[in-house]
């Protein structure tokens, strides 16, 4: 029997889904998994990690991107070729904005796209936004469950280090001056592949979404001496799973 093996993820044109679920690190992917009715890991090469399992009846697809927009835009790319139309990142993050507190969840409207993947499939004045239909699910899933969320425009980069340590940096003066710029307008948090999945998103006609549990505030350090850090994803996870249901239920009914 010939069929095709996507290259990078290493998964079988014939493991058709609709739904996908993107974490960055493998090692979360069986923790998501777990939500779903029978997981069963699928295949694992490089940093894309796949464990499949069922929702509302629909099979779902989790697979690790690995750490930024490069990766995660190929693994869009291939998940594509399976029949994916739907994108959920649940990621890590770091809050910016005062407001957000290590532990809780961000639910992107928008991405800023200071990263180089998204440009190579929109020109930069095209908005890296997210599907409407999916963050409303998202928020609603957080209602559902009792947790409190954030929505708003996130930072997607490339340099973990170049944000972490700006002034370590020869281009340090220009990226301080665009992280300020960012805080002005009130952008909720930093992450790493957001734009690039929403762009390859918009780029295809497909949709993405994407939320994020936030792990610190170094702007919440510097202001109010407020070092905790929460590193339990669960809230994150669980809304993404809840937000999913939600959206299924309403492509269900849209098909009948």
């Amino acid at each position: 029997m010939n069929e095709e093996i996507m290259y990078h993820i290493g998964l079988p044109t014939s493991l058709r889904a609709k739904y996908a679920i993107l974490p960055g690190d493998p090692g979360r992917v069986p923790k998501i998994a777990q939500y779903l009715e029978d997981p069963c890991e699928e295949g694992c090469n490089r940093e894309f990690r796949t464990w499949s399992g069922h929702l509302n009846g629909e099979r779902i697809l989790v697979t690790s991107t690995g750490i930024g927009g490069p990766s995660a835009s190929i693994a869009v790319e291939e998940l594509l070729r399976l029949g994916v139309d739907t994108f959920i990142r649940v990621g890590t993050c770091g809050g910016m904005h005062e407001k957000v507190c290590a532990g809780d969840v961000v639910i992107a409207t928008g991405a800023i796209r200071m990263e180089g993947t998204s440009r190579e499939y929109l020109p930069i004045e095209f908005p890296a936004v997210a599907d409407f239909g999916l963050v409303r699910d998202l928020v609603d899933g957080a209602k559902a469950l009792a947790l409190p969320c954030h929505t708003g425009v996130v930072q997607s980069k490339d340099s973990f280090y170049g944000q972490h340590s700006p002034r370590s940096m020869p281009n340090g003066a220009e990226l301080i001056r665009k992280w300020d710029a960012w805080m002005a307008g009130g952008c909720l948090a930093s992450e790493m592949e957001a734009a690039a999945i929403f762009s390859v998103a918009a780029a295809r006609n497909v949709r993405a979404a994407a939320l994020f549990h936030v792990v610190w505030n170094q702007t919440r350090r510097d202001k109010y001496g407020d070092h905790c850090e929460s590193h339990d994803t669960d809230r994150a996870i669980r809304t993404a799973i809840e937000g999913l249901r939600l959206t299924i239920e309403r492509d269900q009914q849209l098909k009948a």
